[in-house]
């Protein structure tokens, strides 16, 4: 049973009771993330999820993990774009302890300048281990030519720059605006006890004062024409990543570009993946999926290939993305992907923590969509014309975009090809 409560100071919940299950997974959610970000702080974010980990004033780092782990539970944190999140998953019994750990990271964080000037060259590191990743780095080059001169187009960790020059004040400065009841999120799934996640919250969240929930910059898309931005490196591999823009997190078409992105990448069974793969053996590994923010999103193709046939395989993805336009999806076609979707995500909502990531993610983010029955008679009711319209609106050259590292030669050969008929 799914359930929310909004306490005084602002804070909100959302529990979803399985009490079939063992365990509970927890999060705190903060919707604080690259898109709240200054180009001269880049990766705040991100570094002060780092760092709530080093120590608060009850717990160093050490018996911070050991009252996790030591009770069998896991934990850990993730930065995105719109939110910060600190989980962990944990016996039903051990719920008390999983939210005074979460709370004491979230509230009470050392900061102290020995870890943060420690923590810098940390990150400096996974800046640099994902830079040499071609398949990783290739979506951060597309995010800065998708969403230019915007925070969402800032790379989740910083550069070195940025990283090298946040402050202590500025990391406290950040943390006094968005870690604030107003601005949080506690989420909840699993062997849950009717109203326990309020009287724990209200005992470990509830001193936090509650202030105006901090606004991030609108994303607008200003995009006329075609875009390319090429990495010259030197890979065994060229990768690929074409974006484009797509309906955003409450746009009313949100779930039919969803069955669009099953039909053409998602899985071994889509239009892409036959195509480029299976029929004409262009790649080994080729998918699509959808990014999908408040206000923008984007449909994301992407595939590593042999230099030599770069030009083919792009000519080949983009026919396909022409070709869901023209020729209406047929009607087995368009079920097994509503199969697909169904089954996937009843399938996900059967784990703990996968069920707490997917509500917290809505709650933070202010979606008021959670009844799963609701959103599969949506998914049922999608026609094949309407699948048509998405494409035609999505698929056209003012909003392409296309990202590539590798050996690449010629440029004005992607450029001419770069076009969805």
């Amino acid at each position: 049973m799914l359930k929310q409560h909004t306490l005084d100071n602002g804070l909100k919940i959302i529990t979803m009771q399985m009490p079939h299950m063992e365990s509970v997974s927890l999060g705190v959610w903060i919707n604080a993330g690259v898109r709240n970000e200054q180009k001269a702080t880049n990766g705040i974010s991100h570094m002060l999820e780092h760092l709530v980990f080093k120590g608060t004033k009850k717990r160093d780092a050490v018996k911070l993990k050991q009252d996790i782990e030591g009770r069998g539970g896991s934990f850990n944190g993730f930065t995105a774009e719109e939110f910060t999140c600190y989980l962990v998953k944990v016996l039903a019994k051990d719920l008390e302890l999983g939210l005074d750990v979460l709370s004491d990271m979230a509230l009470d964080p050392l900061l102290r300048e020995c870890d943060i000037v420690k923590e810098k060259q940390v990150i400096i590191e996974e800046i640099n281990m994902y830079r040499d990743m071609p398949s990783h780095y290739i979506h951060e080059l597309l995010t800065e030519v998708l969403w230019p001169d915007h925070p969402l187009g800032l790379p989740l960790a910083g550069t070195v720059e940025s990283v090298n020059s946040i402050s202590k004040q500025d990391l406290l400065r950040y943390r006094d605006i968005f870690y604030n009841p107003a601005n949080m999120v506690v989420a909840a799934a699993g062997n849950l006890k009717d109203g326990e996640i309020v009287e724990l919250s209200k005992r470990y969240l509830s001193r936090i004062k509650e202030l105006d929930a901090p606004v991030s910059p609108r994303a607008f898309k200003t995009q006329k024409r075609p875009q390319t931005v090429l990495h010259r490196k030197k890979t065994e591999q060229t990768h690929l990543a074409i974006g484009i823009h797509a309906p955003h997190r409450f746009h009313p078409d949100r779930y039919v570009a969803s069955l669009l992105n099953v039909i053409l990448g998602a899985n071994m069974s889509s239009r892409l993946f036959q195509e480029v793969r299976e029929k004409k053996a262009l790649c080994y590994e080729i998918g699509s999926s959808i990014r999908r923010y408040r206000d923008a999103a984007a449909f994301v193709v992407n595939a590593g290939v042999d230099d030599k046939k770069l030009v083919k395989s792009l000519e080949v993805i983009l026919g396909e993305l022409g070709r869901i336009k023209a020729v209406e999806v047929g009607e087995k076609e368009l079920k097994r992907a509503k199969e697909y979707y169904k089954g996937q995500l009843s399938l996900a909502l059967e784990d703990t923590m996968s069920a707490m990531l997917w509500y917290g993610e809505k709650a933070a983010t202010g979606e008021k969509e959670f009844d799963i029955n609701q959103i599969l008679k949506k998914i049922d009711s999608i026609k094949a014309g309407e699948i048509s319209r998405a494409a035609s609106s999505m698929f056209t050259d003012g909003n392409l975009n296309l990202a590539v590292i590798g050996p690449i030669k010629e440029r004005r050969r992607l450029d001419a090809i770069l076009h969805i008929k």
